[in-house]
């Protein structure tokens, strides 16, 4: 899975961060520290963990993820990770 969405809300620049949906690569997410949630009224799950995204994304540099993208929308901001 070369391709990884990252998100949070502005209001919490400082974490959680949401790194993965229910069908991302498990051992990725446990490298990531992250935890599979549910939100009450959604019938899917996702990744988060408790880092900032800064945290984050100099984590998956260092497994060879880069930025191809980052972008705002509405009170999210989101990145786009690619891993050759």
């Amino acid at each position: 899975m070369p391709y990884l969405l990252i998100s949070t809300q502005i209001r919490l620049e400082a974490g959680p961060t949401m790194v993965g949906d229910e069908h991302s690569d498990p051992h990725l997410m446990s490298i990531l520290g992250a935890a599979k949630r549910s939100t009450l009224g959604n019938n899917f799950s996702e990744y988060y963990v408790n880092d900032a995204p800064r945290v984050v994304l100099d984590k998956l540099e260092s497994l060879g993820y880069r930025v191809v993208s980052m972008t705002g929308v509405g009170q999210t901001l989101v990145w786009c990770l690619h891993r050759e």
